[in-house]
């Protein structure tokens, strides 16, 4: 959530000495943007990624085997999506008007809102990870790769998560501002924030660029080697989903470190209106992952077929299904 405090009314440097009268900033164009742009936004992101996600969830637990490897990731995956979509009809109320859910709903909203970021994030870089075991070490790691480590690795990521996000979920309090009402505002020290944002940018984005980066290098170069075509179609799904996540994600970090580093005119919002935008786009990768399982997985595609032709049988005359799909690969 992204909370942009007012000016005060008064420099207290200076009021100790000459009481100079410091007028507050005018916030007028940054509400009414944030106002009319934000809430409809939100609803619409929560209601495709829920029908999206809540699909992809469907399709599997119907016609798949839910204790390979892959699939387990998924589903943690998708789980991780739907944790971070659960505030946003919250935020769209919020920047309606004011924060009206109490103290334990600013908490919730804030922290479930980052377990989701975090968890997703690692998660695409563990299914990276794993890809990059299953071709390039492919004897060595099919000893090991069984569901038992898959299941011990999301357990582990939920609990750093958790951990990691269990800070926005305490330093979150409901504050009175003079403008905007009750606000849900994050009280950290301004230096500390600073440090958390880099932090964030390290962790959470730089290091799993590094990661994918040194995964699909090795990987391409193994595929390319052996010809293993019937590797090229699930690593492409894959390695599209990472590209849609950077991509979405990339000027949303850029803008964080940007405005951390401004010395502006604290009246002059523009890396503001960017913040917004670009967290509006960073959002938009939660609805985009199911739609590219289904537009990019071979057989998640035919599972949807398969689904529509049990729903409405008229429509086998229409739509090829194959029986014979039956798993992703492992």
């Amino acid at each position: 959530m992204d909370n942009f405090e007012t000016s005060t009314m008064f420099d207290y440097d200076d009021y100790n000495s000459s009481m100079t009268y410091v007028p507050p900033c005018k916030m007028t164009g940054i509400t009414n943007f944030s106002t009319h742009l934000l809430p409809p936004f939100y609803i619409v992101i929560f209601i495709v990624s829920v029908l999206g996600n809540g699909l992809v969830l469907y399709i599997l637990f119907k016609f798949e085997k839910l204790n390979t490897v892959t699939n387990i990731f998924l589903i943690n995956l998708v789980a991780s999506d739907l944790v971070f979509t659960f505030g946003l009809p919250f935020q769209a109320v919020y920047h309606n008007s004011e924060w009206s859910f109490g103290q334990v709903g600013c908490k919730l909203m804030n922290g479930t809102y980052h377990l989701g970021f975090y968890s997703s994030v690692f998660f695409l870089t563990l299914m990276t990870f794993d890809r990059y075991l299953a071709v390039v070490h492919a004897v060595t790691a099919a000893k090991w790769r069984q569901s038992w480590y898959a299941y011990i690795s999301a357990t582990v990521v939920w609990i750093v998560c958790g951990l990691t996000s269990l800070e926005t979920f305490i330093n979150h309090v409901i504050t009175q501002d003079i403008v905007q009402g009750l606000t849900c505002t994050e009280i950290a020290d301004p230096q500390y924030r600073i440090m958390g944002t880099y932090s964030q940018v390290a962790l959470f984005f730089i290091f799993p660029l590094v990661v994918f980066l040194y995964c699909y290098i090795r990987i391409g170069l193994r595929v390319l080697s052996t010809r293993m075509r019937s590797k090229q179609r699930p690593l492409k799904l894959i390695f599209t989903i990472v590209v849609l996540f950077f991509m979405c994600w990339t000027p949303y970090n850029v803008i964080l470190l940007m405005k951390e580093n401004d010395n502006s005119d604290p009246c002059d919002y523009s890396l503001v209106y960017l913040q917004y935008v670009t967290h509006c786009i960073a959002n938009l990768y939660f609805c985009i992952n199911p739609v590219f399982y289904t537009l990019l997985g071979r057989k998640f595609q035919n599972y949807v077929r398969r689904l529509l032709v049990d729903q409405v049988p008229c429509l086998k005359y229409h739509l090829h299904v194959n029986e014979g799909s039956r798993s992703f690969s492992r």
